[in-house]
This record gives C-alpha cells, sequence and structure tokens, in this order.
C-alpha cells in the first residue's frame, strides 16, 4: 500500500519534475557552457574555460554596472518600501477612503514598463511636465536637465521603477495590518499607546514577515531591471545609468560578443540569487527573534 502511494506521487510528480528540467536546468546549464566558450552564436563554439570571466574583471564598464545596479536596487528597495509602509498605514487609519486611493496607488502598476518609461521620458525632458510644474511654482532654480545629467539620471530613472511599483508594497504591508488583531490594538489604545508608541511596540514587529516579502520581492526586481534604463536613458549619459541587463543586451545582441553577455548574465544571475538569499535569510532570522 505504502509503495503504490509513492507511485502514485511520482506519477503526479514527473511532468513537473520534467518540465522543471527541461525550461529551467536545462537553459541554465547549457548557459554556464556557453560562457565559457568563444561563441558568436552560430553552431560553432570553442572551449576557452574561464576566459570570458578573466576579462570581464578586467572591464571597467562591467565594474561600473555592478555598481550602478546596486545602488539602484538599494534606492528602489528602501524608498519604494519606505512609500509603501507610509501609505499602507495611513490608508489603515483611514478606512473611508481606502478603498478608492488603494486602487488609485495600484493603476501605475497596471500599465507596461515600456509605456511608463515612454510616459515619464516626457515628463523628465527640459521642457517637460517636471521643470513644467517647477516653474508654475516658482521653483525656476530647481529646473534641471534630469535624464541628461550624470549626477541625476540614475535616481530619474528609479523614481519611475518607484514610482509604478510602489502599490504592490502598500497592497502587502495594508493586508498585514489587517490582519493584525484589533483586540491587541483595543488593548494598546487603552494602555495609551498611540501613533508612533503603537507603530514601534506594536506595528511594526507584526509587520515583519510583510517586510521580509516586499524587501525580497523588489530587490529581485529593480536588480533584473532593464526597460526603464533602455527607454529613458539607453545607459546614458556617459554610461551613468548602464547596468548589468544592458551590458547583456548590447553583447549579446548588438556587440558580437555573444559568449560575453551571456557570460554577463551568469554574474547577473549570480548577483541575485546571493543578494536576495542573504536578505531573505536575514531577514527571516529577525522575524524569528521578534
Amino acid at each position: 500500500m505504502f509503495h503504490r502511494r509513492r507511485a502514485t506521487m511520482a506519477a503526479f510528480l514527473l511532468p513537473a519534475i520534467v518540465m522543471y528540467g527541461v525550461f529551467m536546468l536545462y537553459p541554465l546549464a547549457r548557459g554556464v557552457y556557453l560562457s565559457m566558450t568563444d561563441s558568436l552564436g552560430g553552431p560553432i563554439a570553442n572551449f576557452v574555460g574561464t576566459d570570458q570571466y578573466r576579462a570581464m574583471a578586467d572591464d571597467p564598464k562591467v565594474t561600473a554596472a555592478l555598481w550602478h545596479t546596486v545602488l539602484y536596487a538599494a534606492v528602489v528597495v528602501v524608498v519604494q518600501n519606505g512609500l509603501g509602509l507610509l501609505f499602507a498605514s495611513l490608508l489603515f487609519r483611514r478606512p473611508k477612503v481606502r478603498k478608492m486611493l488603494s486602487v488609485v496607488l495600484l493603476t501605475p502598476a497596471l500599465i507596461s514598463p515600456v509605456m511608463a518609461a515612454f510616459i515619464w521620458s516626457y515628463l523628465f525632458a527640459p521642457t517637460g511636465g517636471i521643470n513644467a510644474l517647477l516653474d508654475l511654482m516658482g521653483l525656476h532654480s530647481l529646473n534641471h536637465v534630469w535624464l541628461g545629467d550624470t549626477s541625476t539620471a540614475l535616481y530619474s530613472v528609479a523614481a519611475v521603477n518607484i514610482w509604478m511599483f510602489t502599490g504592490y508594497s502598500c497592497a502587502i504591508f495594508l493586508a498585514s495590518y489587517m490582519s493584525m488583531p484589533t483586540e491587541l490594538l483595543e488593548a494598546a489604545a487603552l494602555d495609551g499607546a498611540s501613533g508612533w508608541r503603537r507603530f514601534v511596540s506594536i506595528e511594526w514587529p507584526l509587520l515583519a514577515p510583510a517586510l521580509t516579502v516586499n524587501v525580497t520581492l523588489s530587490l529581485i526586481g529593480s536588480l533584473k531591471v532593464f526597460e526603464f534604463p533602455l527607454v529613458l536613458t539607453n545607459g546614458g549619459p556617459a554610461g551613468a545609468t548602464d547596468t548589468l541587463t544592458l551590458l547583456v543586451y548590447r553583447n549579446v545582441f548588438g556587440g558580437g560578443k555573444f559568449a560575453y553577455g551571456v557570460a554577463l548574465s551568469v554574474v547577473l544571475l549570480v548577483t541575485v540569487v546571493v543578494l536576495s538569499s542573504a536578505t531573505s535569510s536575514l531577514l527571516r532570522l529577525r522575524e524569528r527573534r521578534i
């Protein structure tokens, strides 16, 4: 009976295991192999070992792109989740407008990233909406070439990412707020805990699982960002918004360095897995200590 049950379970799992192997493990193994060749994308390729990775270590464009990717992810994770938490806290305390404002916050996420990037490219233009708004407010001195200045381009691109996905972070934090025991919140109110004191002592610890989910998801998404820097700046000005995904794209599809681009994609994959796994593990450890 026991063996029959195990055979039935194996029969149900087999299609999923085959699909995972064909569509996940094989492409991954094939990619790692190609990164150790001199392939130009055709059927002929010679095994060159770690030559592509050694060339990468001496390439200043890769070092700069890695730094831009990590900085971009750090800005997005901190600001997006900070705003998401702030909006969720405000909406939790304003039940009358909660549903309407939740829809408003989630609306940007319904737009495709490419379309959102095109819209914001007009807003960031020297004569675009942001500078026009500053003029209208009498803040002419703050007018700026947002995407054309190396000091603001990366943060401007990150702002579009934050605008688009803050609603997701807010929704997850708000769901966690809604699941908090009302008895606990009422007892805290009776004890005189309100405002910042209630947030630090009651709400923040209970929001720990939502924080883990939000930080991990936003970190993975921002490390893999591609559409926003491609459409808004194409890596410019002077490479200030070059990310690892853009380097992969240029080398694989336009640079005639197929194997080098594949090696870059392997580095990107390792970066995403290591950083997201480490962050998630630390946050889950924090959950258990609270």
